[in-house]
């Protein structure tokens, strides 16, 4: 019977530098040996890029809060249909730029949808399935929308004010005291070698 593989998710808010060490992470998990399914929500699957699409497109900013949440699920059962389920079947690993937890902090604490209606849905559409291993790159807002701003036009997500982002913040370290077993939060403001030194470690217990 093959064993099931591991389920890392990273997490962060905008200019938390999650894009500059997914690469890093693959590699070094690769290193060790892991066969390393690297994906990303909302997206993921041919049909959650387009509903990725909807979501970040800054002409679409009348989007109702519970259409955001909606689409986000919509997304989420068929990345984890055709990709997330599959691969931790076949033993390999699967490493998500964001995931369920994205959603607590932004549709939750962001937009302030109830707790209780993003739980129904999670319990819905994932079952008992929940990361292993969380990676919280936390950054300060300022600096996060700082870093952010030197990218390209922003999108739906990065036109939000700071104290949107503020909330989100605020949730995603809730949910690192709530849920400290799978939780590991490395302070992202950083140089990129000392915060990679810092995944280092966590993933070499991990692996």
């Amino acid at each position: 019977m093959t064993k099931r593989g591991k389920f890392i998710t990273l997490e962060g808010i905008e200019g938390a530098g999650k894009s500059s060490h997914l690469a890093f992470i693959q590699g070094f998990l690769q290193s060790a040996g892991k066969t390393v399914v690297l994906t990303r929500e909302p997206g993921g699957t041919a049909l959650g890029e387009k509903i990725r699409e909807l979501l970040l497109d800054h002409r679409n900013e009348a989007m109702a809060s519970d259409t955001e949440l909606l689409l986000m699920f919509a997304a989420r059962a068929q990345h984890l249909a055709q990709v997330i389920c599959p691969a931790l079947a076949r033993g390999d690993w699967v490493l998500c730029d964001r995931f369920t937890d994205a959603t607590y902090a932004y549709q939750g604490g962001g937009r302030g949808i109830a707790h209780s209606r993003i739980a129904a849905m999670e319990a819905w559409v994932q079952g008992e399935l929940r990361p292993d291993l969380t990676l919280l790159l936390d950054v300060p807002e300022d600096i996060g929308l700082q870093r952010a701003g030197q990218r390209s036009t922003p999108d739906r997500f990065e036109r939000e004010r700071g104290e949107f982002f503020k909330r989100v913040r605020a949730a995603y370290l809730d949910m690192a005291k709530n849920y400290a077993a799978r939780y590991r939060v490395i302070d992202a403001a950083q140089p990129l070698d000392k915060v990679q030194k810092e995944i280092q470690k966590i993933l070499a217990v991990e692996s």
